[in-house]
């Protein structure tokens, strides 16, 4: 097995590993009910009102683990588990995406990175494909250049992702213990739900390094 196949592979393995330790830590947790009574969106309410975002709403949207900070609309939203149940899970994730908004208040400067680059990586998502197949059909090397310096935007935007989500993790523990809204028995609960979730991120980028090794040595073979 060649050296670009196992970079190429140990990436895919590690994010299959880390999607199903998301799942199942996030289902475990969530049937750990939380001493303060109160639910996700609770929670997000609490922690945003403390930190003066009055004005930024706590929204249900459908699906499970699709909980999001919106910088467009400024808003907080939660899935449905995490919105309604009162779990160390639900707590952790409400927090979670708190954390984002806080970074957006207070202009952390990877997170307006990130969203500065959206508009790019969009763009570069949908098209990079299109200058691979043509290049490759066409038989045109410089379309597959092309490709691979879109692709590689997408690879940025991911390692970009990775210290805005590990600091609104470490947002998010810094305001439960700060509002006393976790006990300290309920906190390794929370830590292992932050952390598992933080192991996609980092399997996602490793993955999307993965695929730029694998259509550099394509190029590299051609």
């Amino acid at each position: 097995m060649g050296p670009f196949l196992l970079a190429f592979i140990i990436p895919m393995v590690l994010g299959f590993w880390a999607q199903h330790r998301v799942k199942s830590t996030f289902a475990k947790n969530l049937g750990v009910r939380i001493a303060n009574g109160m639910t996700g969106a609770q929670i997000a309410r609490r922690i945003l009102d403390a930190n003066g975002l009055n004005e930024v709403p706590v929204e249900e949207t459908p699906g499970t683990l699709s909980d999001h900070y919106d910088p467009r609309s400024r808003s907080v939203h939660l899935s449905t588990p995490v919105f309604h149940e009162v779990s160390v899970a639900s707590t952790a994730v409400g927090a979670h995406e708190v954390g984002h908004a806080i970074q957006h208040a207070q202009a952390y400067s990877f997170f307006r990175f990130r969203s500065a680059m959206f508009p790019a990586v969009q763009f570069a998502s949908n098209i990079w494909m299109l200058f691979l197949l043509g290049g490759i059909f066409l038989n045109i090397l410089g379309f597959i250049w092309i490709a691979i310096a879109l692709y590689s935007i997408a690879v940025l935007f991911q390692f970009v992702t990775l210290p805005v989500e590990f600091d609104a993790s470490r947002r998010a523990k810094q305001q439960l213990q700060d509002l006393g809204l976790v006990a300290s028995n309920e906190a390794t609960g929370v830590n292992s739900t932050l952390k598992a979730a933080a192991w996609t991120y980092v399997a996602a980028a490793l993955a999307a390094v993965a695929v730029l090794l694998y259509y550099l040595s394509l190029l590299g073979n051609r």
